[in-house]
């Protein structure tokens, strides 16, 4: 008897709740955010902010202001050092590890017990109903998930917490139950030096039957090409046959798109995008046809929307989720169930849907280049790199890019670094379709391009193999969920990288 066929039932009633999304959003959200209010009426933030008084959205955003991490910083540390009743009841005991956007190197996210169940575990089990909804054949549960994870330290050596990547947090507090299903085992999973951690999972994984994988595309394909380098294989069908989806987040898919497609050229595999942060787990994939996820709108996050034109304005206009539009880029902005209110999460959307809500992930508020008014976005590069990549059957390991300022010349243009997994035959020729794609994806860089007045083509420089994870290692932030910056508005992260690269 399949195990996955026994254990199918316990998951169908929830994909009927999901359908809801569709036609009850806005009561949902609402539910959502009465619940917050009511959890957190006698902490600290509840009492100064009056949200036992509070009675509609419109008085909730007239009295809580939007908040980032530098607003919170003081409050979060104080919960660290083990105050109660501050952001969200009780003591927090976990704190997420996240690469810092601000002038820290990092922030620490709280994760309260409250936000790991309703939250960060209700997206893990909802990944797998709609998962099974869309493959009714699947033997998932008949084979193992390989799940890959960070580490965690000891918090200001308090009793019981813990900071450390949030995949640490989640494998120390999941159920027992699913360690039974999942490798490698928990040591293994929580070690802390990524390059040992890689060769032991590994090997653990070598010989079991994986039918699941699960986490960062680029952090995944290092432990897979260590697995093909010791079993010596040429496929990673040929090693695991029933494997059968990748469970992936963290980073965009689509610079390593044709690199897993190579490692398994077998239709039988499947790949489901998932949005799960620090702060929370907000989106699945819900049609494998769509490349657009499903905002999961019943967890324990409320959400808010800044339209991107109106980021910088000393009083912006923050919507809630039912007052969005497709087709616009917005800001957006998380009340959660571990105390992060009205927070800029610093990730950028753009809704495909409001029917239900879908959306796709354009990139992030502070990795962008607008250094001459081009205002090139991640989703932009993302779809230009795949075009030229089309053109000239490259692929693209890794990359960043930023702006090359005026020379003696009054010459700019972009810069980009960028690691091939395949090399073009003409690097030159890779950069020409680049660069005449991002013109008919981006207006305004098109018109910056126009004649060569304002920007001038974009120079592309070759990187050397692994010079993204010694740029990682150099920063203390290989492995886990750290991630390369795709695009900045300043020189800082790629001259960096240059310097390794020479």
């Amino acid at each position: 008897m399949s195990l996955t066929r026994l254990i199918r039932p316990y998951f169908a009633p929830r994909y009927r709740t999901i359908e809801r999304y569709a036609t009850e959003a806005e009561n949902i959200q609402l539910k959502v955010l009465r619940r917050l209010l009511s959890q957190a009426a006698n902490t600290e933030w509840g009492r100064n902010h009056h949200f036992s008084d509070i009675q509609s959205y419109e008085q909730f955003a007239a009295s809580c202001p939007v908040t980032n991490y530098e607003d919170l910083k003081a409050d979060i540390d104080r919960m660290r050092h083990g105050e109660r009743d501050i952001l969200w009841p009780g003591r927090v005991q976990w704190y997420a590890k996240s690469s810092g956007t601000t002038s820290d190197k990092s922030k620490f996210i709280p994760v309260s017990p409250q936000g790991l169940k309703d939250t960060h575990y209700a997206g893990g089990k909802d990944a797998v109903v709609l998962y099974l909804h869309n493959h009714p054949k699947s033997r998932i549960f008949d084979g193992r998930a390989l799940i890959l994870g960070g580490s965690h330290a000891p918090n200001y050596n308090l009793k019981h917490s813990l900071v450390g990547d949030l995949s640490a947090i989640l494998i120390e507090n999941i159920n027992p139950l699913v360690n039974l299903l999942r490798i490698p085992k928990k040591e293994t999973a929580l070690l802390s030096d990524f390059e040992e951690k890689r060769d032991r999972i590994a090997r653990e994984a070598l010989h079991a039957n994986v039918s699941n994988i699960s986490g960062v595309p680029s952090w995944m394909l290092s432990v897979l090409t260590r697995v093909m380098e010791i079993s010596g294989k040429q496929y990673l069908n040929e090693v695991w046959p029933n494997l059968e989806v990748f469970f992936h987040g963290g980073v965009a898919f689509t610079p390593y798109r044709e690199q897993y497609k190579h490692l398994l050229p077998t239709e039988k595999m499947n790949y489901m995008e998932t949005y799960n942060a620090s702060e929370g787990f907000f989106g699945l994939q819900s049609d494998p046809a769509d490349p657009a996820m499903l905002l999961m709108i019943d967890y324990g996050v409320f959400f808010e929307f800044i339209p991107m034109d109106e980021l910088e304005k000393e009083q912006p206009t923050v919507l809630p989720l039912w007052s969005v539009q497709t087709g616009k880029n917005y800001a957006m902005v998380i009340t959660t169930s571990s105390g992060l209110w009205r927070y800029m999460i610093g990730d950028t959307v753009r809704f495909t849907s409001v029917n239900p809500y879908k959306f796709v992930i354009t990139g992030r508020t502070k990795f962008f280049i607008n250094a001459f008014g081009e205002e090139l976005i991640v989703d932009n590069a993302e779809k230009g790199l795949a075009e030229a990549c089309r053109q000239t059957g490259a692929i693209v390991n890794e990359y960043t890019a930023a702006p090359v300022f005026m020379d003696e010349h009054g010459k700019c243009r972009h810069q980009w670094l960028i690691e091939f997994s395949r090399q073009p035959a003409d690097v030159e020729a890779f950069a020409d379709a680049l660069d005449s794609a991002l013109q008919k994806l981006n207006s305004d860089y098109e018109a910056k391009r126009y004649k060569d007045i304002t920007l001038q083509r974009l120079q592309l420089i070759t990187a050397r193999p692994g010079l993204f994870n010694d740029w990682l290692k150099s920063q203390g932030k290989l492995g886990g969920q750290h991630k390369v910056p795709r695009l900045s508005n300043t020189r800082q992260f790629i001259e960096q990288m240059l310097q390794l690269n020479a």
